[in-house]
This record gives C-alpha cells, sequence and structure tokens, in this order.
C-alpha cells in the first residue's frame, strides 16, 4: 500500500463488498464520461472500469499518479493531475458528466459547492462523512439543517444510500461514512439571484441562534418582513429553500 499523506486527508477503502456497490450505483446512461475524485491507489477505479469502457481520474498525490498510470497502463484510464477545487472539469472532456469520488473529509464540503458550479454534471455519488451526508439530506426544522443543506437542496435531489463503518477503510477514520446520490435539477434560484441567494443563506446560518429580525437586518426591514409573509422573529433553520429564495427574489428586487 501506498504511504499515507495527512495532508491530503488519505483513507484507502479495502472492502471489496463496499466497492462493488458504490461502482454499481455509479451507472452512467449513454454518451456520458464518468470522472473518479481522488483516486488513490485505485481500489475503486478497477470496480468502476468493469461497468465503463473508459475512465477520467482526478488525483492531486504525484507518488499515487504514477502507481496509477502503471497500474492501469493503456487508454481506458485518463489520469489527470490537479487539484479538484481548482479543476474545470467541464474542460476535461466534452458531454455530460458522472462524478463519483470518496471524498477527503476536510474538502468535502468545499468540493461540493465546487461542483455545484459545473453545468456539465449530470449526477454525482460521492463517499462523505456520515455527518456531512445527514447535513445534506436534512429537513428543515433540526440542528443537521443548515447552510450546506440549503444550497445543495436548491440545486440536487439528495439521496443517501448506505452508511460503510470505518473498518472498511486504511487506516480506519474516526467516523462512519455514507455513500450519497446529488442529481442536479433545474435550479429554484433564478441565475441573477444565485449569489444575493448565497449571501443570505450564509449570513442568516452564520447567526443560526439569532432571530431572522436579528441576523438579516441588512437586508429587510419590517415592511419586507410584512411583504414576505414571513415571520421575522423564526430562526434560520426553520425556513425551507423555497423561502430562502423568496428572500432572495425580494430583496434584489428592493436593490
Amino acid at each position: 500500500m501506498p504511504a499515507l499523506k495527512k495532508r491530503f486527508g488519505q483513507h484507502f477503502l479495502r472492502d471489496p463488498f463496499v466497492l462493488a456497490r458504490i461502482a454499481q450505483a455509479c451507472a452512467q446512461a449513454p454518451g456520458e464520461h464518468t470522472i473518479e475524485i481522488g483516486p488513490g491507489d485505485g481500489a475503486l477505479t478497477a470496480h468502476l472500469l468493469e461497468r465503463l469502457d473508459t475512465l477520467h481520474v482526478v488525483e492531486i498525490d504525484r507518488d499515487l499518479i504514477a502507481a496509477l498510470k502503471q497500474r492501469f497502463a493503456g487508454n481506458r484510464v485518463v489520469v489527470h493531475e490537479a487539484d479538484a477545487l481548482r479543476l474545470d472539469l467541464c474542460g476535461l472532456v466534452s458531454g455530460r458528466l458522472r462524478v463519483v469520488g470518496n471524498l477527503p473529509y476536510n474538502i468535502s464540503s468545499p468540493l461540493i459547492f465546487r461542483f455545484l458550479d459545473e453545468p456539465c454534471i449530470a449526477g454525482m455519488v460521492f463517499l462523505l462523512q456520515k455527518e456531512v451526508v445527514d447535513r445534506l439530506a436534512a429537513p428543515p426544522g433540526g440542528r443537521d439543517y443548515g447552510r450546506l443543506s440549503v444550497m445543495v437542496q436548491a440545486r440536487c435531489e439528495v439521496t443517501p444510500l448506505f452508511t460503510v463503518a470505518s473498518g472498511a477503510f486504511v487506516p480506519p477514520p474516526a467516523v462512519e461514512s455514507r455513500l450519497v446520490a446529488l442529481q442536479p435539477r433545474p435550479s429554484q434560484i433564478p441565475s441573477t439571484d444565485t449569489a444575493l441567494f448565497g449571501a443570505i443563506v450564509a449570513r442568516a446560518f452564520s447567526q443560526r441562534r439569532k432571530m431572522l429580525r436579528q441576523s438579516l437586518r441588512g437586508y429587510f426591514q419590517d415592511e419586507d418582513w410584512r411583504a414576505l409573509a414571513i415571520d421575522p422573529t423564526r430562526r434560520p433553520e426553520t425556513l425551507t429553500v423555497t423561502e430562502f429564495a423568496a428572500l432572495a427574489a425580494h430583496a434584489r428586487g428592493q436593490a
């Protein structure tokens, strides 16, 4: 096994049954391409290749890149040496993309936010920390519901699939993992409101224990709350994605 590098948050998945189940969840449609983020030493890559003609992989660790090119010599695996946080996925290949990966826990949320802005993505399947998946899928009203929930649910259907115990990894992480499918759908947020929507959601949840009247004071006055028919004494975790979208639309109209 290659040497682990803590700065990349590496935990290599080893359970063949789990690897096979992940590959099964990553079926692509005709004309689509699949990209694996962070293939590591290629354990999942090998299972994906049982179902795909070609596969693109994105890896940042140069030592792993050399091993991947040696293990998958030929033209079925295209290895891209890059940081997925900075890579233009849509520029890699033409057509729609399916993205799969066992994402490092320390950058999983920034990666997901990054991929939400990629218009070519047809679907995503990620193995994440269980707590992150709980936040992605959380309905309004609970402590798991927050900025990540709202931003992702505004543009994707979130489907948790199955849980993976820490013993399936080498070395075992301190937490359980869960596979999740993110299926892009037409955004509830018009493109003209995207930046404002993100700013309002971020501001609201940065002070989630405060009432909306306080946390969003710079955006809305009493007359705005009356026009929106939203009680300003509510807290952000009680608002639906649709209500946050209405806040952004109203704020833009007042600008």
